[in-house]
């Protein structure tokens, strides 16, 4: 059984069907995932390289989490900027490391162009930091981290009450920590750790580990500033 097989999706842009491959669940077989939730996988099998499908007609680049509809305003715009410079590719095969990059920045531009909401692009910065680290580009990969961070805080100063959202309070703080901000990140994580309404166990947890890194990496007076 082959590793990739082909899904048809209508293009929310210009209503064309095509086919995008997607990874078999039994190809999924994550071996390691790093502290910001960068997942690694067995067999050189990345699924994160088919998220992004990407209309071969006019260009569009969406995922699952983007809008199901663009109003003609939005269609407008997106041919007006990026559309009408389309230079008909298929990225609906296997893709390469390089390939899945150049896809995740095209959703973004798509993401900009559209208004998507501030979590889409978010996320995708994030995953591109994540492409740029498997590259290991690490002024690239900081560069988008802080991208994605400044887009996480937004989604948390928007979108409602922490406590539903101890994930992204401990996503924010592990960004702030990676990208050399430990105070900022101790607060963070404070925030999870401290607040007897939050009952999230597992980043509860994570909140704790990461707390201990700041202090090894960072001697007790950073990691203790908040406690």
């Amino acid at each position: 059984m082959e590793p990739l097989y082909l899904s048809k999706v209508v293009c929310t842009c210009c209503d064309a069907t095509f086919s995008t491959s997607r990874v078999r669940s039994t190809f999924k077989r994550q071996v390691k995932t790093d502290s910001d939730f960068c997942g690694y996988f067995k067999n050189g099998i990345n699924p994160e390289y088919y998220v992004v499908r990407v209309c071969p007609e006019c260009g569009y680049a969406f995922t699952e989490n983007s809008r199901s509809y663009l109003t003609d305003r939005q269609r407008t715009a997106y041919w007006d900027q990026i559309g009408k410079y389309w230079n008909k590719r298929d990225y609906c095969g296997e893709r390469s490391g390089v390939q899945a990059l150049e896809t995740y920045k095209l959703a973004l531009l798509c993401a900009q162009t559209v208004d998507e909401p501030v979590r889409v692009t978010a996320s995708l910065l994030h995953h591109i930091a994540w492409l740029y680290r498997e590259q290991q580009n690490a002024e690239q990969e900081e560069r988008f981290l802080r991208y994605a961070l400044d887009a996480y805080i937004q989604v948390y100063e928007t979108e409602g009450s922490p406590l539903n959202n101890a994930r992204l309070m401990y996503l924010i703080g592990e960004l702030f920590r990676r990208t050399g901000r430990p105070n900022d990140a101790v607060r963070w994580f404070s925030r999870v750790v401290n607040d007897k309404r939050i009952t999230d166990g597992a980043m509860i947890k994570a909140c704790r580990e990461q707390w201990q890194v700041i202090r090894s990496e960072n001697g007790a007076a950073v990691a203790n500033e908040t406690a």
